[in-house]
Parts: structure tokens; C-alpha cells; sequence
């Protein structure tokens, strides 16, 4: 089973900029399309952005144009680049394959909390 290493993620004040990192464990990025989750207390967990292996992206309302997911293949490495945060962009961030099956592993995610 893939395992999903998340990191990057940190305190920041309002309209601050974060990079997430997320290492996998073997190589399956020429495979999967690849996306970022979140999770804040109380709510549900939910897809933020995805990269499909050629590159496509497709982000959710709440960070388009604000946040960039991409992809290394050769480093099994997927990156969310977070501009312009925003406090209600607090919460814990997951990467993993899209759509996700109760099957697939998370990792131990990262936490972002935006605060001044």
C-alpha cells in the first residue's frame, strides 16, 4: 500500500504564502491523479485541488486562484504552493490518490493555521 508523507505546513499570518509537500512511497504518479484534502475541526475532510500524471489541475472554489498544485514524478513528490491564506484555511492538510477510497491510505498530515 502507497504511504503519503505530508510536511510543510506551519503558523502564518492573514495573506501570508505556505508550500506543502507531500513524499510517496513508491512509485505510482505515472498512475494515480494526486490531490490535497483538508480537514478542519468539526468538518468533514475535502478535496482542495487535484493533478492528474499530465499535469491537468482542478481546484475547488473555495482556493482557486490563489492556491497551485503540481507534481514531480521523478521525486514521487506532489506540492501545493498556498498564496493569499486566509484564516478559514486553517486545518490539517492530506494528500492522497483522487477519488479516494476507503481502501487508501492517508498520511499523518500537516498542519496550517493562518492567524495574526
Amino acid at each position: 500500500q502507497v504511504q503519503f508523507v505530508e510536511s510543510g505546513g506551519d503558523l502564518v499570518q492573514p495573506g501570508g504564502s505556505l508550500r506543502l509537500s507531500c513524499a510517496a512511497s513508491k512509485n505510482i504518479f505515472s498512475k494515480y491523479v494526486l490531490g490535497w484534502y483538508h480537514q478542519a475541526p468539526g468538518k468533514q475532510r475535502e478535496l482542495v485541488a487535484s493533478v492528474t500524471s499530465g499535469g491537468s489541475t482542478n481546484y475547488a472554489d473555495s482556493v482557486k486562484g490563489r492556491f497551485t498544485i503540481s507534481r514531480d514524478n521523478a521525486k514521487n513528490t506532489v506540492y501545493l504552493r498556498m498564496d493569499s491564506l486566509k484564516p478559514e484555511d486553517s486545518a490539517v492538510y492530506y494528500c492522497s490518490v483522487v477519488p479516494h477510497h476507503p481502501w487508501d491510505s492517508w498520511g499523518q498530515g500537516t498542519q496550517v493555521t493562518v492567524s495574526s
